[in-house]
């Protein structure tokens, strides 16, 4: 036996992690790459420091203010508005998706996806002893309907899990999808991964319109991305209360910090600032997808802050090449494709530059 006497499906695996290195360009984890301003800063730091003086006491386990804040917030994005029974929130959205799949899956239940998809969620699954399935999307990374409801009809998840943009290709799910794995779900819950959601192209609807509609639809979000809270933690759900109340039976107590509620609901009292460069990155993002096709390289659309593009015969030498030239992207997704976080107009120039030395230095690397 090895020692410590780990779990034996958990012996051998690294961590999961994107590298985290100081170079001058970092654009591999999705980041705002705009902060606060000065205002906003000091409004955080006095709500922290409010916070503080009541250390000594827990939390509001229910967190009832920051529950309404998000509430508010939702009901931006669809007609039916979003009531605060209808939210709940953790340390993150990576623990709003444990949370569902400790509520929701479980040895003898089973989640599923369509690959490729974001490479957290097996992990998930296995931490929850949840049996992990996977289908495929189309050459475009669009979900063939026809295949999906069938594979959901033969696997009868307990839950599915689709993000929106999604991660690593960009795709956003138009409704009617949602609609038939909603359906074909029965009672199983189809998790909508929102957490891009706020960088989606005009005219793509959120699956929050969607909510009144089905009473087994969950909708996650996260501060971390558009919000620029990613040091923050915050990520939430919408669903029906039914579904909150559920969660409350596998949450740790008081699993939300005071400090952490009371930082959530400074920023969200900032939200029209710090949303205010998402209209800036969504046009970065549409002039690199257009740069990069001008290029010759295939590039998947994308309604997120980030782009998929490819294809590379040695996809290992391209990234660390951009990585000897300062810029940090990330190696994921399919085999021969790389994704790049869209950043300030000076990081995409870097990034331009360094991509055509590394094109020409790797000359017929390109599949």
């Amino acid at each position: 036996m090895t020692w410590p006497p780990l779990r034996e499906e958990l012996q051998g695996i690294e961590p999961y992690g994107a590298p985290q290195l100081d170079v001058p360009v970092q654009l591999n984890v999705n980041e705002n790459p705009y902060g606060p301003s000065a205002a906003c800063v000091a409004d955080i730091a006095a709500a922290a420091g409010e916070a503080a003086a009541s250390l000594n006491r827990y939390p509001d386990r229910e967190f009832v203010a920051l529950r309404q804040a998000l509430a508010w917030y939702l009901s931006r994005d669809t007609e039916a508005g979003v009531t605060p029974e209808q939210v709940w929130a953790a340390n993150g959205s990576n623990e709003v998706m444990l949370q569902l799949l400790q509520a929701f899956g479980g040895p003898g239940r089973t989640a599923l996806s369509f690959a490729p998809t974001y490479s957290m969620y097996p992990e998930y699954a296995r931490d929850t002893h949840t049996r992990w399935v996977a289908g495929h999307r189309a050459e475009d990374f669009s979900i063939d309907l026809d295949a999906a409801r069938d594979l959901v009809k033969t696997e009868q998840p307990g839950v599915i899990l689709l993000p929106s943009p999604n991660n690593p290709t960009g795709t956003a799910l138009p409704h009617d999808a949602i609609g038939v794995l909603c359906e074909a779900a029965g009672d199983g819950l189809v998790v909508v991964d929102e957490a891009y959601g706020e960088f989606r192209r005009a005219g793509v609807p959120s699956a929050l319109e969607l909510l009144p509609t089905y009473r087994n639809l969950v909708v996650t979000r996260t501060m971390s991305k558009a919000f620029a809270g990613a040091g923050l933690r915050l990520g939430y759900l919408a669903a029906a209360p039914e579904i909150c109340d559920a969660i409350r039976v596998v949450r740790l107590p008081y699993h939300l910090s005071a400090v952490t509620q009371a930082v959530a609901l400074a920023a969200l009292k900032h939200a029209q600032e710090l949303l205010g460069r998402v209209d800036d990155l969504r046009a970065e993002r549409d002039r690199l997808v257009d740069w990069l096709r001008a290029e010759g390289y295939d590039v998947a659309d994308s309604d997120a802050n980030f782009v998929l593009f490819g294809r590379f015969a040695d996809r290992h030498a391209v990234w660390q090449g951009l990585l000897d030239r300062g810029v940090l992207i990330r190696e994921t997704g399919p085999e021969g494709w790389l994704r790049v976080s869209v950043g300030t107009p000076d990081e995409m120039a870097a990034f331009r530059a360094a991509l055509r030395e590394v094109s020409t230095e790797v000359n017929g690397e390109r599949a």
